[in-house]
């Protein structure tokens, strides 16, 4: 039988409402609570009414969608079912690291409230931008951004997929690179509305700042392994993961090796815990072959336990 994969999205999945019904079971109605402890009233009305363009900053939806992601994983767990490894795209880490147990959910809403606060506030003149390139390897990519890079800092922040490579730097940059990937033959390249040029080396500063919080948590080491975005490599101690969490602000999102990684070490059932279903539609692309479910609401998570009694 194959192994099971909890998998995480990252921030762009969140909306209003997201995890209505998912706080009505039992863990959720208790992690709510904790949210309202850790983050406040106002927090879970945000997260419940909006506004939409609040609950878009990133020091909002960053604890959002960890809250959200964490409960659905909870549900699994409710039912005695354990994954094998776990993984989350940026933000997802930190859900995934919830999931594995090496820290609690009250002090990952913290934290994440703080990453957020911290990237929030790393551009505050918004020289930095990011851009999705499509249709493009990811060798061409990285050609365009040497290219671009006379013009200032420009690197792929995020490997999602064949074919979609997301990159990051100073705007200036950014904008030529778009250009010279269009010129080598991208079929779209579409900047993208971030607070900052995240996972690039202008995020260093976060970085260091983010270790000096992420030392003061009481890690445990992972019940199972988190594969790391920075490397697709399994994290196993709690000084690996204070490490590859900091090194993650400024580096890229290796997501498709990742992936391809978790596929290699026997990985058939993958599940999306958490709002939206971005992580699935690239999942499609890399492992065509693999079952995906998802985790969401209540009708996704009938759907995903009931797959996983028939087949488990």
């Amino acid at each position: 039988m194959g192994k099971l994969a909890c998998i995480f999205p990252g921030q762009g999945s969140q909306y209003i409402g997201m995890g209505k019904e998912l706080f009505l079971t039992p863990s959720g109605s208790k992690a709510l609570e904790t949210a309202r402890e850790v983050l406040g009233n106002e927090f879970i009305s945000l997260m419940e009414q909006g506004p939409e363009d609040v609950l878009q900053q990133t020091i909002n939806t960053q604890p959002a969608i960890l809250l959200v992601s964490v409960v659905a994983w909870q549900q699994l767990r409710d039912v005695g079912i354990e994954p094998d490894f776990v993984a989350g795209h940026s933000l997802g880490e930190y859900s995934a690291h919830v999931a594995a147990g090496s820290l609690n959910l009250a002090e990952a809403l913290r934290v994440v409230r703080i990453r957020g606060e911290l990237m929030q506030a790393a551009d505050p003149k918004g020289e930095g931008g990011m851009a999705a390139i499509l249709g493009l390897s990811s060798e061409q990519v990285e050609e365009a951004c040497r290219i671009a890079s006379s013009h200032g800092v420009v690197a792929p922040a995020n490997y999602n997929c064949a074919g979609q490579v997301v990159i990051s730097g100073d705007k200036g940059a950014v904008t030529y690179a778009i250009e010279v990937a269009k010129g080598l033959g991208a079929k779209r390249a579409i900047p993208l509305p971030v607070s900052g040029p995240f996972h690039s080396r202008l995020m260093e500063g976060v970085g260091a700042a983010l270790r000096l919080v992420l030392e003061k948590v009481s890690w445990q080491p992972p019940r199972c392994p988190v594969v790391a975005n920075i490397d697709g490599a399994e994290v196993l101690s709690s000084a690996r993961t204070i490490s590859t969490l900091v090194e993650q602000v400024s580096s890229a999102v290796l997501w498709e090796q990742s992936v391809r990684h978790l596929r290699d070490l026997g990985v058939d059932t993958f599940i999306e815990c958490g709002p939206g279903k971005v992580l699935t539609g690239l999942l499609k692309k890399i492992v065509p072959e693999a079952k995906l479910l998802r985790i969401e609401d209540q009708a996704s998570l009938e759907m995903s336990l009931a797959y996983l009694k028939e087949s488990r």
